[in-house]
Protein backbone atom coordinates (compact mmCIF):
# COMPACT_ATOMS: atom_id res chain seq x y z
CA UNK A 1 0.00 0.00 0.00
CA UNK A 2 1.12 3.50 -0.84
CA UNK A 3 -0.39 6.66 0.59
CA UNK A 4 -1.16 9.55 -1.74
CA UNK A 5 -2.06 12.95 -0.31
CA UNK A 6 -4.08 15.60 -2.13
CA UNK A 7 -1.77 18.07 -0.42
CA UNK A 8 -2.99 21.45 -1.71
CA UNK A 9 -5.72 21.63 0.93
CA UNK A 10 -4.53 19.08 3.48
CA UNK A 11 -4.15 20.62 6.95
CA UNK A 12 -0.60 20.74 8.34
CA UNK A 13 -1.59 18.80 11.46
CA UNK A 14 -2.85 15.93 9.28
CA UNK A 15 0.38 15.95 7.27
CA UNK A 16 2.32 15.63 10.53
CA UNK A 17 0.25 12.59 11.52
CA UNK A 18 0.93 11.10 8.08
CA UNK A 19 4.69 11.77 8.29
CA UNK A 20 4.92 9.96 11.62
CA UNK A 21 2.77 7.05 10.42
CA UNK A 22 4.80 6.60 7.23
CA UNK A 23 8.02 6.50 9.20
CA UNK A 24 6.62 4.18 11.90
CA UNK A 25 5.12 1.69 9.43
CA UNK A 26 7.67 2.14 6.64
CA UNK A 27 4.91 3.02 4.20
CA UNK A 28 5.62 5.11 1.11
CA UNK A 29 3.85 8.49 1.35
CA UNK A 30 3.65 10.96 -1.54
CA UNK A 31 2.23 14.47 -1.23
CA UNK A 32 0.91 15.77 -4.54
CA UNK A 33 0.39 19.52 -4.97
CA UNK A 34 0.67 22.31 -7.51
CA UNK A 35 3.04 24.28 -5.28
CA UNK A 36 6.39 23.61 -3.66
CA UNK A 37 6.24 22.22 -0.14
CA UNK A 38 8.57 21.03 2.55
CA UNK A 39 8.62 17.43 3.65
CA UNK A 40 10.75 15.92 6.38
CA UNK A 41 13.87 14.07 5.34
CA UNK A 42 12.74 10.46 5.11
CA UNK A 43 13.14 7.58 2.74
CA UNK A 44 9.36 7.03 3.06
CA UNK A 45 8.12 10.57 2.38
CA UNK A 46 8.20 12.19 -1.03
CA UNK A 47 6.55 15.09 -2.79
CA UNK A 48 5.35 15.51 -6.33
CA UNK A 49 4.78 19.00 -7.68
CA UNK A 50 2.39 19.19 -10.62
CA UNK A 51 1.47 22.05 -12.93
CA UNK A 52 -1.07 24.62 -11.81
CA UNK A 53 -4.57 24.00 -13.07
CA UNK A 54 -7.97 22.71 -12.10
CA UNK A 55 -7.76 19.10 -10.82
CA UNK A 56 -4.21 18.56 -12.14
CA UNK A 57 -3.08 17.06 -8.81
CA UNK A 58 -6.21 14.90 -8.67
CA UNK A 59 -5.59 13.55 -12.17
CA UNK A 60 -1.97 12.72 -11.31
CA UNK A 61 -3.02 10.84 -8.18
CA UNK A 62 -5.60 8.80 -10.09
CA UNK A 63 -3.05 8.07 -12.84
CA UNK A 64 -0.47 6.73 -10.38
CA UNK A 65 -2.87 5.01 -7.97
CA UNK A 66 -2.93 1.23 -7.67
CA UNK A 67 -5.72 -0.86 -6.20
CA UNK A 68 -5.29 -1.01 -2.44
CA UNK A 69 -3.54 2.36 -2.19
CA UNK A 70 -4.84 5.01 0.19
CA UNK A 71 -5.64 8.58 -0.82
CA UNK A 72 -6.06 11.36 1.72
CA UNK A 73 -8.48 13.94 0.33
CA UNK A 74 -11.50 16.06 1.13
CA UNK A 75 -12.31 16.19 -2.60
CA UNK A 76 -15.37 14.01 -3.10
CA UNK A 77 -15.05 13.57 -6.90
CA UNK A 78 -11.43 12.46 -6.39
CA UNK A 79 -12.55 10.05 -3.67
CA UNK A 80 -15.12 8.59 -6.08
CA UNK A 81 -12.42 7.97 -8.72
CA UNK A 82 -10.15 6.38 -6.10
CA UNK A 83 -12.91 3.99 -5.02
CA UNK A 84 -13.62 3.10 -8.68
CA UNK A 85 -9.95 2.08 -9.08
CA UNK A 86 -10.08 -0.11 -5.97
CA UNK A 87 -8.31 2.29 -3.64
CA UNK A 88 -9.24 3.62 -0.23
CA UNK A 89 -10.10 7.28 0.38
CA UNK A 90 -9.95 8.97 3.77
CA UNK A 91 -10.69 12.62 4.42
CA UNK A 92 -8.73 14.75 6.88
CA UNK A 93 -11.65 14.65 9.35
CA UNK A 94 -11.31 10.88 9.66
CA UNK A 95 -14.26 9.92 7.47
CA UNK A 96 -13.57 6.89 5.32
CA UNK A 97 -15.38 7.15 1.99
CA UNK A 98 -17.13 4.00 0.80
CA UNK A 99 -18.78 2.69 -2.34
CA UNK A 100 -22.05 2.64 -0.39
CA UNK A 101 -22.10 6.38 0.38
CA UNK A 102 -20.04 8.08 -2.31
CA UNK A 103 -22.99 8.71 -4.67
CA UNK A 104 -24.94 10.42 -1.90
CA UNK A 105 -21.89 12.53 -1.04
CA UNK A 106 -21.47 13.53 -4.70
CA UNK A 107 -25.14 14.50 -4.92
CA UNK A 108 -24.89 16.63 -1.76
CA UNK A 109 -21.69 18.26 -3.02
CA UNK A 110 -23.35 19.16 -6.32
CA UNK A 111 -26.39 20.53 -4.48
CA UNK A 112 -24.19 22.73 -2.28
CA UNK A 113 -22.28 23.96 -5.36
CA UNK A 114 -25.60 24.94 -6.94
CA UNK A 115 -26.63 26.77 -3.75
CA UNK A 116 -23.34 28.71 -3.66
CA UNK A 117 -23.59 29.53 -7.36
CA UNK A 118 -27.03 31.02 -6.76
CA UNK A 119 -25.59 33.36 -4.13
CA UNK A 120 -26.56 31.53 -0.97
CA UNK A 121 -23.86 31.59 1.68
CA UNK A 122 -23.51 28.00 2.82
CA UNK A 123 -20.61 28.74 5.17
CA UNK A 124 -17.39 26.82 5.26
CA UNK A 125 -16.42 23.66 7.03
CA UNK A 126 -15.92 23.84 10.79
CA UNK A 127 -12.41 24.07 12.22
CA UNK A 128 -10.62 20.74 12.40
CA UNK A 129 -11.23 19.55 15.96
CA UNK A 130 -9.21 17.28 18.22
CA UNK A 131 -11.90 14.63 17.72
CA UNK A 132 -11.43 14.95 13.92
CA UNK A 133 -7.68 14.48 14.29
CA UNK A 134 -8.18 11.45 16.51
CA UNK A 135 -10.72 9.92 14.09
CA UNK A 136 -8.25 10.46 11.23
CA UNK A 137 -5.36 8.87 13.13
CA UNK A 138 -7.53 5.91 14.17
CA UNK A 139 -8.76 5.19 10.62
CA UNK A 140 -5.24 5.61 9.25
CA UNK A 141 -3.82 3.16 11.78
CA UNK A 142 -6.59 0.66 11.06
CA UNK A 143 -5.93 0.80 7.30
CA UNK A 144 -2.16 0.50 7.77
CA UNK A 145 -2.62 -2.50 10.07
CA UNK A 146 -4.91 -4.19 7.55
CA UNK A 147 -2.36 -3.63 4.78
CA UNK A 148 0.46 -5.00 6.93
CA UNK A 149 -1.49 -8.12 7.90
CA UNK A 150 -2.75 -8.81 4.36
CA UNK A 151 0.07 -8.25 1.84
CA UNK A 152 -2.23 -9.27 -1.03
CA UNK A 153 -4.37 -6.18 -0.25
CA UNK A 154 -1.38 -3.90 -0.74
CA UNK A 155 -0.54 -2.56 -4.16
CA UNK A 156 2.48 -3.46 -6.25
CA UNK A 157 5.30 -0.92 -6.61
Amino acid sequence: MKIWVDADACPAVIKEILFRAAERTRTQLTLVANHSMRVPPSRYVDRLQVAHGFDVADAEIVKRLNAGDLVITADIPLAAEVLEKGGHALNPRGELYSIDDIKARLTMRDFMDTMRASGINTGGPPVLSQADRQAFANHLDKLLLQAASDPTAASEE
